[in-house]
């Protein structure tokens, strides 16, 4: 029995409006920052990894529904059917459910601080929020600034990945510094697909994104170029000795890489087509970090990092 068009338009509404495949931004890198421990220290601490991961995802959604949020006040997301404040028509419940996820995660983290007795961890986390806050939040709003892409990289990259290799090991790691930029640049690359389908949105509320930059034309013609460097740089750290020869599984992503290019670069014109590419490029992060971390952990003798030797 299928469900009647208006009930089965409004769940697919509210699937839009979560995005749960936009978690894979929070799951991979805790499990990349974990992979780069126990390949470097021969350990995992599995407790810590589960309160990191969770903690990712509350504050991941604290990230999204706060978005939401704060574009409703600007207007840009007039037309945006699937915006949590515009299915609910109830801004203020969706921010306070927002800033109850963000206190769960930085709960958790704090836990994670409170038992190792450092607070580097939190420090780390919580800068990782407040560029979250920045790119959205008033009076900064600096993602329409187009510096979007930029703040994600660090956040994601940098920040958070040595925020997780610390959390496993209560130091610093050059090979974990290098693994963020690879993580950095591919999560910076789902928002920067995410403006090709709302550049005349943006631009009519002031909102000067990369793509409203540049035009979705040229936009789709650089796209090759980054999704070669993210290869590229990977062959590079392995070159270089750095990355054990396994992290060059991190390659079998290499599809989705040319999937997305082809698909963007065939209908960066057209909104309704093109709406759905940023999924492309979250299929491309996860299973470049999903098989970089797999690289990592098979380098480091398979059975034993589960656990199972």
């Amino acid at each position: 029995m299928t469900a009647p068009p208006l009930e089965k338009s409004r769940r697919q509404l509210w699937l839009a409006a979560l995005k749960p495949p936009m978690y894979s931004v929070a799951v991979v890198p805790i499990w990349v920052g974990t992979a780069i421990a126990r390949w470097e220290t021969g350990e995992v601490d599995w407790g810590t990894f589960t309160q990191f991961l969770t903690a990712a995802i509350a504050i991941v959604a604290w990230s999204n529904i706060s978005n939401d949020v704060f574009d409703s006040e600007t207007g840009i997301d007039r037309n945006k059917h699937h915006s949590l404040v515009n299915l609910t028509a109830n801004k203020s419940l969706v921010f306070w459910i927002g800033n109850g996820c963000l206190l769960i995660g930085l709960g958790l983290i704090l836990r994670i601080a409170y038992d190792q007795q450092d607070i580097t961890v939190l420090a780390l986390i919580g800068a990782a929020c407040l560029l979250g806050y920045l790119y959205q939040g008033p009076p900064f709003r600096l993602g329409y600034q187009g510096l979007g892409e930029i703040l994600c990289f660090f956040a994601y990259g940098p920040i958070t990945l040595s925020a997780v290799y610390y959390s496993q090991t209560q130091s610093w790691s050059g090979v974990n510094l290098l693994a963020s930029i690879l993580l950095g640049w591919v999560t910076s690359l789902i928002l920067y697909c995410s403006h090709f389908h709302q550049v005349e949105d943006d631009r009519k509320a002031g909102k000067r994104s990369p793509i409203v930059r540049l035009g979705t034309a040229r936009g789709a013609q650089l796209l090759p170029g980054i999704c070669g460097i993210l290869f590229g740089l990977l062959l590079l750290f392995v070159l270089m000795g750095q990355f054990p020869v396994w992290t060059l599984l991190m390659g079998g992503s290499l599809p989705y890489a040319v999937k997305l290019c082809r698909f963007i670069g065939a209908h960066h014109h057209q909104p309704q087509l093109v709406q759905n590419c940023k999924f492309i490029a979250v299929a491309l992060h996860f299973w470049s970090g999903l098989l970089l971390g797999l690289g990592f952990m098979l380098a480091a003798q398979p059975w034993e990092s589960f656990g199972l030797a």
